[in-house]
């Protein structure tokens, strides 16, 4: 019978402590809920008009022909493990109108889900001027209310259900995990319409593609292009958001060829291996920037001029958003609204003819 060392249950321990810190948030997740039926929250947001349900519906394999998300939309999806289990269940949130209905991220995002919460940025490729500010504003009002809700809870010290920490913690192998500030739950960002998108100039999709595995690997996220014309890119997004919503495998397969759709998963890029911003005209030391995203904000925007915001009339009320027009009911609508400025003015005349006694 062999010796055994007495310091081998020591050196087991060991070993299994330096395993888990080299797990991520999201191994970890998994392993612990490998026999438990879970719930875990999905967040679609992304451009105007970019290709948000598409991606959903096709996720969900639903057949059905994608229409406009009117302010905030839910669904849900489940998926069963084996035979007679319980099955998981994915609650799957998405944010209509792009940029104008940004505060509605706090209906999504809550104490009770935030540790099982997911993010899916779909940015149109096919509209570059607008992809930055809409990136941006998405990205920051997510942000902010995720820390808003992780302060208060750990101020109350009230207990969840969740397991997944919040903010995440990329284990200590990830590649530039000093230089990087990532996103405080999980993140997949979609680069839809790549049909359109491959027929840009090249060195103009090269800004692109480089700028976007910079955003997505300073953040810790996933990267992906798909178009709705494509059945390999669609069924690619699936596999994606198929880890986000029910823990199963991580695609690997690796695409950083600006000519072809890129395929990114996080913790497979580098800083080393996107390189510096893109410039042809101007030396970028001479960019005076605050921090590594300002600079490729910069580059990025002396290719892509934004938006003029005056130009770009973004209408709060979906009620007068042409996408969401019925023609009957505005018609009733329009005849009700003259009745009540006419009612007004009728009233406004009675008061002034009205004499009051001293």
């Amino acid at each position: 019978m062999p010796k055994i060392s007495s310091d081998t249950l020591w050196d087991i321990a060991a070993a299994e402590v330096r395993s888990r810190e080299s797990r991520t948030d999201e191994e970890e997740e998994d392993e612990e809920d490998a026999h438990f039926p879970t719930q875990r929250t999905v967040f679609f947001m992304g451009s105007k008009a970019g290709g948000k349900t598409t991606i959903l519906l096709r996720f969900l394999d639903r057949d059905e022909t994608a229409k406009p998300t009117l302010a905030l939309e839910y669904t849900f999806g489940r998926r069963a493990r084996g035979h007679n289990t319980p099955k998981d269940i994915a609650h799957l949130w998405e944010l209509g109108g792009g940029m104008s209905l940004s505060d509605l991220v706090q209906i999504p995002i809550t104490a009770d889900n935030v540790s099982s919460l997911s993010v899916v940025l779909v940015l149109d490729l096919s509209k570059p001027n607008v992809l930055w500010e809409t990136m941006d504003k998405l990205l920051d009002s997510a942000r902010s209310h995720v820390e808003k809700v992780c302060a208060s809870h750990q101020k109350t010290g009230e207990s969840r259900s969740g397991k997944q920490r919040v903010p995440r913690v990329l284990h200590k192998d990830y590649p530039d995990r000093e230089l990087i500030s990532p996103f405080p739950v999980p993140l997949l960002i979609v680069g839809s319409k790549f049909d359109i998108f491959q027929d840009f100039d090249s060195e103009k999709r090269k800004v692109i593609c480089k700028t976007l595995r910079f955003i997505a690997h300073f953040y810790g996220a996933s990267l992906i292009f798909t178009s709705s014309k494509s059945e390999a890119t669609m069924s690619k997004s699936r596999s994606f958001v198929n880890q986000l919503a029910f823990g199963t495998e991580r695609p690997k397969s690796i695409s950083t060829d600006p000519s072809k759709p890129l395929a990114v998963p996080a913790g497979f890029d580098s800083l080393s291996q996107i390189g510096p911003p893109v410039t042809s005209d101007v030396d970028i030391g001479t960019l005076h920037a605050k921090n590594p995203i300002d600079l490729w904000k910069k580059v990025f925007e002396r290719v892509f001029p934004p938006e003029n915001i005056k130009e770009r009339k973004e209408l709060k009320d979906p009620a007068k958003d042409p996408q969401y027009s019925e023609p009957l009911i505005d018609s009733i609508r329009a005849q009700k609204d003259q009745e009540l400025e006419q009612y007004k003015r009728e009233q406004a005349k009675s008061w002034k003819s009205l004499a009051l006694d001293p």
